[in-house]
């Protein structure tokens, strides 16, 4: 303090450096704004994102494009002629719509009985399917009970089996000690418990505040009633993700109807497509390979419908059960 009064100059020389510091500081600001042309890297950056833009959606039509031409290649091969389809130079747009080919289809492979026998087991499976797996994933998730964690841990562990060996075990069962080939109780039985299915609706249900049951429990509900009435309804998005799924399994299943049926009564969709006889009319030594063509087209178009008009429901079900409320 002292010093500073008695020193003026001192105080007059460290303002003159401080102002002087100031100045080349501000100078300096300046060069460089004058140097930054703000609307230049608003371009650049705005050519870079058009460009990763375009390179995403180059890949993503590529992408498309494979997974679309086969059944591009089905629906066009289904109306053509068989001397158009057996031609050495293949054409990408039918010269001639045959549309009689999905009337030789229908009737070469009795698609009808197909349909309902698919649709039957199909329906059963999956009601019977969904009761099972909503009163499984509610016990895993809400009650308590001895071992139940150790059970659950083992049911998760039976994913791991491949599924060929539940196949063998399975036709053991079914064929040899209960004899049900040839029914529809070996379609339908065997695959009614699903663990996937179970562990998918069981992280749905632990995301349900466990204050509702408890609130159920003090108005005096039952179990039963707080399933039906609170869990199921919250609920519903993974259950109807499960019911399309399984529908469609059912639907696309081969390998085990293929097993245990034989006879044409009790026959799959995919299986009598295998087995029917696609043959020239008068020419059993030439496949009619349009016809099979058009039978694959009425086999697929419920499932895109279905598909396409409860994509959403699949989706949402299955980001609900993945995610941790």
């Amino acid at each position: 303090m002292e010093n500073n009064q008695n020193n003026p100059q001192g105080e007059i020389r460290e303002y003159s450096a401080l102002t002087s510091s100031n100045n080349t500081l501000s100078e300096s600001l300046k060069r460089d704004a004058a140097t930054y042309d703000v609307k230049k890297v608003e371009r650049r950056a705005k050519a870079q994102k058009i460009i990763s833009n375009i390179i995403v959606y180059i890949f993503l039509i590529a992408l498309a494009v494979i997974v679309i031409f086969p059944f591009y290649w089905m629906l066009i091969s289904s109306v053509k002629t068989y001397d158009e389809y057996t031609q050495s130079n293949p054409t990408f747009w039918p010269q001639i719509f045959n549309w009689k080919n999905y009337a030789d289809a229908y009737s070469a492979a009795s698609l009808g009985t197909l349909f309902l026998n698919t649709v039957y087991v199909g329906i059963v499976s999956t009601l019977l399917s969904l009761i099972i797996t909503v009163l499984s994933a509610f016990a895993f998730a809400r009650l308590e009970f001895k071992g139940r964690d150790s059970m659950f841990a083992f049911l998760l562990a039976t994913m791991m089996i491949p599924g060929e060996l539940f196949t063998i075990t399975n036709y053991q069962t079914v064929v040899v000690f209960l004899h049900w080939k040839d029914t529809f109780s070996a379609l339908i039985i065997p695959f009614l418990v699903s663990v996937f299915y179970i562990y998918l609706l069981r992280q749905n249900f632990k995301q349900i505040p466990n204050e509702l049951y408890l609130a159920a429990k003090v108005d005096g509900k039952s179990d039963f009633e707080y399933l039906i009435k609170v869990m199921v309804p919250l609920a519903l998005p993974s259950l109807i993700s499960i019911t399309i799924l399984k529908m469609m399994g059912a639907w696309n299943s081969y390998i085990w109807p293929r097993l245990v049926t034989t006879d044409t009564t009790h026959q799959l969709i995919t299986n009598g497509l295998r087995g029917a006889s696609f043959y020239l009319d008068g020419d059993n030594t030439k496949v009619n390979y349009p016809a099979q063509m058009a039978a694959v087209v009425l086999v697929s178009i419920p499932l895109f419908i279905v598909f396409i008009c409860l994509r959403k429901y699949i989706m949402k079900g299955v980001s609900r059960s993945g995610i941790k409320g």
